[in-house]
């Protein structure tokens, strides 16, 4: 499948409002941030480097795999729908992200209507992303 990356992407308000609630995490080896199918504890924000997000078949082979690049949000949906994680992410090597727990990212939401919009429309592009890509198929 083809996936267009962008879609992950946040605009530079989302960014800002997130990173001011993040701690940083800098990658030194490439590291797994979290397993399709586990439970969401956080965003992560791709600041430098890059990072793919995963999707393996029950039978444990890869369906899809899509490289990330600074700017994108990791976790998204999985956190707005508090559902396990329908992907598996990784960083790679000197990769650096910043990470926004759970509560500090509802508490966000629930204080600045406006993240909440921008929000939404990250998560309409993966939507659509999608559908494009399993139209292809």
């Amino acid at each position: 499948m083809n996936f267009d990356s962008s879609s992950f992407i946040a605009e530079k308000e989302l960014i800002d409002a997130l990173e001011r609630r993040s701690s940083t995490l800098i990658c030194t080896e490439s590291r797994r941030l979290f397993n399709q199918g586990g439970k969401p504890a956080g965003l992560y924000i791709l600041r430098k480097g890059t990072a793919s997000l995963t999707m393996e078949s029950p039978t444990g082979g890869d369906l899809m795999s899509i490289k990330l690049h600074p700017g994108s949000l990791l976790g998204l949906p999985a956190l707005i729908g508090n559902e396990p994680y329908t992907l598996t992410a990784s960083a790679d090597k000197d990769a650096e992200l910043g990470f926004v727990t759970r509560e500090d990212f509802n508490s966000l939401m629930m204080t600045d209507p406006s993240i909440a919009v921008r929000v939404l429309r990250v998560l309409a592009a993966e939507v659509r992303t999608a559908r494009h890509a399993i139209s292809e198929f």
